[in-house]
Protein backbone atom coordinates (compact mmCIF):
# COMPACT_ATOMS: atom_id res chain seq x y z
CA UNK A 1 0.00 0.00 0.00
CA UNK A 2 1.39 3.40 -1.02
CA UNK A 3 0.40 6.09 1.48
CA UNK A 4 -0.16 9.50 -0.11
CA UNK A 5 -0.45 13.13 0.99
CA UNK A 6 -2.40 15.42 -1.36
CA UNK A 7 -1.87 19.20 -1.29
CA UNK A 8 -4.25 21.30 -3.40
CA UNK A 9 -5.81 24.66 -2.49
CA UNK A 10 -8.99 24.26 -4.55
CA UNK A 11 -11.38 22.07 -2.49
CA UNK A 12 -13.19 20.59 -5.50
CA UNK A 13 -9.93 19.62 -7.25
CA UNK A 14 -8.52 18.26 -3.98
CA UNK A 15 -11.58 16.09 -3.40
CA UNK A 16 -11.35 14.81 -6.97
CA UNK A 17 -7.69 13.87 -6.51
CA UNK A 18 -8.43 12.11 -3.22
CA UNK A 19 -11.37 10.18 -4.66
CA UNK A 20 -9.41 9.17 -7.74
CA UNK A 21 -6.38 7.93 -5.81
CA UNK A 22 -8.40 6.21 -3.07
CA UNK A 23 -10.20 4.30 -5.81
CA UNK A 24 -6.98 2.38 -6.56
CA UNK A 25 -6.45 -0.87 -4.64
CA UNK A 26 -2.82 -0.14 -3.79
CA UNK A 27 -3.05 3.60 -3.07
CA UNK A 28 -4.37 5.28 0.06
CA UNK A 29 -4.61 9.01 0.78
CA UNK A 30 -3.66 9.49 4.44
CA UNK A 31 -3.78 13.31 4.40
CA UNK A 32 -5.16 16.10 2.24
CA UNK A 33 -4.24 19.71 2.92
CA UNK A 34 -5.14 23.01 1.31
CA UNK A 35 -1.97 25.04 1.83
CA UNK A 36 1.78 24.75 1.45
CA UNK A 37 2.26 25.60 5.13
CA UNK A 38 0.40 22.41 6.15
CA UNK A 39 2.43 19.97 4.05
CA UNK A 40 5.47 19.39 6.27
CA UNK A 41 3.52 19.10 9.57
CA UNK A 42 1.10 16.59 7.99
CA UNK A 43 3.98 14.60 6.48
CA UNK A 44 5.88 14.47 9.78
CA UNK A 45 2.78 13.28 11.61
CA UNK A 46 1.48 10.74 9.10
CA UNK A 47 4.68 9.64 7.28
CA UNK A 48 3.30 9.25 3.72
CA UNK A 49 5.34 7.45 1.07
CA UNK A 50 4.48 10.04 -1.58
CA UNK A 51 3.12 13.57 -1.82
CA UNK A 52 1.11 14.94 -4.72
CA UNK A 53 1.48 18.73 -4.57
CA UNK A 54 -0.03 21.49 -6.69
CA UNK A 55 2.96 23.51 -7.89
CA UNK A 56 0.83 26.66 -7.95
CA UNK A 57 -0.26 26.78 -4.30
CA UNK A 58 -0.75 30.34 -3.01
CA UNK A 59 1.50 31.53 -0.20
CA UNK A 60 4.12 28.81 0.20
CA UNK A 61 4.16 27.52 -3.38
CA UNK A 62 4.46 23.85 -4.26
CA UNK A 63 8.14 24.01 -5.21
CA UNK A 64 9.11 25.68 -1.92
CA UNK A 65 6.99 23.19 0.01
CA UNK A 66 8.55 20.28 -1.90
CA UNK A 67 12.06 21.52 -1.05
CA UNK A 68 11.12 21.78 2.64
CA UNK A 69 9.58 18.33 2.52
CA UNK A 70 12.81 16.97 1.04
CA UNK A 71 14.72 18.35 4.03
CA UNK A 72 12.29 17.28 6.76
CA UNK A 73 10.89 14.03 5.34
CA UNK A 74 13.35 12.81 2.69
CA UNK A 75 11.70 9.38 2.35
CA UNK A 76 8.52 10.98 1.00
CA UNK A 77 8.69 11.05 -2.82
CA UNK A 78 7.26 14.25 -4.34
CA UNK A 79 5.07 14.64 -7.42
CA UNK A 80 4.32 18.20 -8.57
CA UNK A 81 1.25 18.96 -10.64
CA UNK A 82 1.19 22.22 -12.58
CA UNK A 83 -1.45 24.01 -14.63
CA UNK A 84 1.17 26.06 -16.53
CA UNK A 85 4.52 24.32 -16.28
CA UNK A 86 7.58 26.10 -17.63
CA UNK A 87 11.00 24.62 -18.46
CA UNK A 88 12.60 26.79 -15.77
CA UNK A 89 10.21 25.63 -13.07
CA UNK A 90 10.69 22.06 -14.25
CA UNK A 91 14.49 22.33 -13.91
CA UNK A 92 14.26 23.92 -10.45
CA UNK A 93 11.87 21.20 -9.31
CA UNK A 94 14.27 18.39 -10.16
CA UNK A 95 17.18 20.33 -8.68
CA UNK A 96 15.14 20.41 -5.44
CA UNK A 97 14.78 16.62 -5.46
CA UNK A 98 11.27 16.29 -6.91
CA UNK A 99 10.82 12.91 -8.63
CA UNK A 100 7.60 13.55 -10.53
CA UNK A 101 6.32 16.50 -12.57
CA UNK A 102 3.07 16.27 -14.50
CA UNK A 103 0.36 18.55 -15.87
CA UNK A 104 -2.58 18.92 -13.51
CA UNK A 105 -4.72 17.82 -16.47
CA UNK A 106 -3.12 14.34 -16.44
CA UNK A 107 -5.53 11.42 -16.74
CA UNK A 108 -6.30 9.78 -13.35
CA UNK A 109 -4.88 6.42 -14.42
CA UNK A 110 -1.62 8.06 -15.55
CA UNK A 111 -1.33 9.88 -12.23
CA UNK A 112 -1.84 6.65 -10.31
CA UNK A 113 0.72 4.85 -12.46
CA UNK A 114 3.13 7.77 -12.04
CA UNK A 115 2.84 7.56 -8.27
CA UNK A 116 3.61 3.84 -8.38
CA UNK A 117 6.69 4.42 -10.53
CA UNK A 118 7.81 7.30 -8.35
CA UNK A 119 7.35 5.24 -5.17
CA UNK A 120 9.68 2.69 -6.77
CA UNK A 121 12.32 5.43 -7.08
CA UNK A 122 11.84 6.26 -10.77
CA UNK A 123 11.36 9.73 -12.22
CA UNK A 124 8.00 10.57 -13.73
CA UNK A 125 7.97 13.40 -16.24
CA UNK A 126 5.44 14.93 -18.61
CA UNK A 127 7.05 14.13 -21.98
CA UNK A 128 6.10 17.43 -23.65
CA UNK A 129 7.51 19.38 -20.72
CA UNK A 130 10.73 17.37 -20.82
CA UNK A 131 11.17 18.16 -24.51
CA UNK A 132 10.51 21.86 -23.86
CA UNK A 133 13.11 21.86 -21.08
CA UNK A 134 15.69 20.22 -23.33
CA UNK A 135 14.98 22.70 -26.11
CA UNK A 136 15.12 25.75 -23.83
CA UNK A 137 17.90 28.06 -24.94
CA UNK A 138 21.04 28.41 -22.89
CA UNK A 139 21.26 31.60 -20.86
CA UNK A 140 22.53 34.40 -23.14
CA UNK A 141 23.59 36.60 -20.23
CA UNK A 142 27.16 37.15 -19.08
CA UNK A 143 27.92 36.37 -15.42
CA UNK A 144 27.81 40.10 -14.59
CA UNK A 145 24.49 40.58 -16.41
CA UNK A 146 23.11 37.57 -14.59
CA UNK A 147 24.18 39.09 -11.28
CA UNK A 148 22.57 42.44 -12.16
CA UNK A 149 19.32 40.74 -13.16
CA UNK A 150 19.32 38.60 -10.01
CA UNK A 151 19.57 41.73 -7.87
CA UNK A 152 16.90 43.44 -9.98
CA UNK A 153 14.65 40.41 -9.43
CA UNK A 154 15.06 40.96 -5.70
CA UNK A 155 13.68 44.48 -6.07
CA UNK A 156 17.00 46.32 -6.27
CA UNK A 157 16.98 49.72 -7.98
CA UNK A 158 19.84 50.72 -10.26
CA UNK A 159 21.63 52.68 -7.54
CA UNK A 160 21.23 49.80 -5.05
CA UNK A 161 22.62 47.31 -7.57
CA UNK A 162 25.50 49.69 -8.36
CA UNK A 163 26.38 50.01 -4.68
CA UNK A 164 26.18 46.25 -4.13
CA UNK A 165 28.41 45.40 -7.10
CA UNK A 166 30.78 48.36 -6.87
CA UNK A 167 29.70 49.72 -10.26
CA UNK A 168 28.48 53.09 -11.47
CA UNK A 169 24.76 53.61 -11.95
CA UNK A 170 25.43 54.20 -15.66
CA UNK A 171 27.17 50.82 -15.97
CA UNK A 172 24.25 49.09 -14.26
CA UNK A 173 21.82 50.79 -16.67
CA UNK A 174 23.97 49.65 -19.61
CA UNK A 175 23.85 46.08 -18.29
CA UNK A 176 20.07 46.30 -17.89
CA UNK A 177 19.71 47.61 -21.46
CA UNK A 178 21.76 44.68 -22.82
CA UNK A 179 19.69 42.27 -20.71
CA UNK A 180 16.48 43.60 -22.27
CA UNK A 181 17.92 43.16 -25.77
CA UNK A 182 19.22 39.64 -25.10
CA UNK A 183 16.00 38.40 -23.47
CA UNK A 184 13.64 40.28 -25.81
CA UNK A 185 11.94 41.80 -22.77
CA UNK A 186 9.93 45.02 -22.68
CA UNK A 187 11.21 46.07 -19.25
CA UNK A 188 13.14 44.68 -16.29
CA UNK A 189 10.05 43.01 -14.78
CA UNK A 190 9.46 41.23 -18.08
CA UNK A 191 13.17 40.28 -18.21
CA UNK A 192 12.93 38.72 -14.75
CA UNK A 193 9.83 36.76 -15.81
CA UNK A 194 11.47 35.50 -19.01
CA UNK A 195 14.67 34.55 -17.21
CA UNK A 196 12.74 32.75 -14.46
CA UNK A 197 10.54 30.86 -16.91
CA UNK A 198 13.64 29.83 -18.86
CA UNK A 199 15.43 28.59 -15.77
CA UNK A 200 18.18 31.23 -15.89
CA UNK A 201 17.37 32.68 -12.47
Amino acid sequence: MIRILVAEHLPLVRRGLVASLDGEDDLRVVADVGSGEDIVPAALELRPDAAVIDADLPGVDGLTAAARLGEKAPRCRVMLLSAQPSPGHFKRAFAAGVLGYLSIEVAPEHLADGIRRMAAGRRVVDSELAVAALEAADCPLTPREHEVLRLAAGGGRSKDIAAELGLSVGTVRNHLSRILVKTGARNRVDAVRIATDSGWL
